[in-house]
């Protein structure tokens, strides 16, 4: 039965029946449409002798990794496993442009480990949102785009200073009128 039924495309086809069904069963008016997710992964403990088994540095003991992509309504709409070492960055991508769903995905919750300057000129490139949860951000300096004080009252503390547009464009070998023209 395994061998026959129990397939990565068979499981795929079960997962996309359920998701579309309890889109079905929603309310637009009530519950919204999809067009948010929030991915993470999770560590679970495996044989040594799985192919995909490492050791994690961070939880500790060996192991393999599960992203998950869940809409904004509890509904995983993309799951994979993933080895304990690979990239959150890619898994994250890779589950934005291909999960199982013809929800239009817009923009994507990641937590710390997610956020990462790849990730988010992937993303942006892709035309996707990346919305981090930056869970030092009070610890941090931000960067104004420009020498104005900030417009954003809230952030005060945290926006230290303009962002040297002239030193980016040196070190780029650019300059600032090829820069600012992009």
């Amino acid at each position: 039965m395994r061998r026959h039924f129990i397939t990565v495309d068979n499981l795929r086809a079960a997962v996309t029946r359920l998701v579309y069904t309890t889109f079905g069963t929603r309310h637009i008016q009530w519950r919204g449409r999809g067009t948010a997710c929030a991915s993470d992964s999770k560590k679970f403990g495996s044989w040594s002798s799985t192919f995909m088994t490492e050791h994690h540095a961070r939880y500790g003991g060996d192991g393999v990794m599960i992203y998950w992509h869940v809409e904004r309504r509890n509904v995983c709409i993309y799951s994979q496993l993933k080895s304990c070492s690979s990239s959150e960055v890619a898994a994250m991508i890779e589950g934005l442009l291909r999960h199982c769903t013809d929800a239009e995905i817009e923009s994507n919750y990641v937590d710390t480990h997610g956020a990462s300057v790849v990730g988010f000129a992937f993303t942006e490139l892709l035309n996707f949102r990346l919305l981090p949860r930056l869970k030092n951000i009070g610890s941090i300096g931000l960067y104004r785009p420009d020498d104005d004080p900030p417009g954003w009252p809230a952030l005060g503390g945290s926006l230290t200073r303009a962002i040297k547009w002239d030193l980016i464009a040196q070190q780029w070998g650019l300059n600032r009128c090829d820069w600012t023209s992009r």
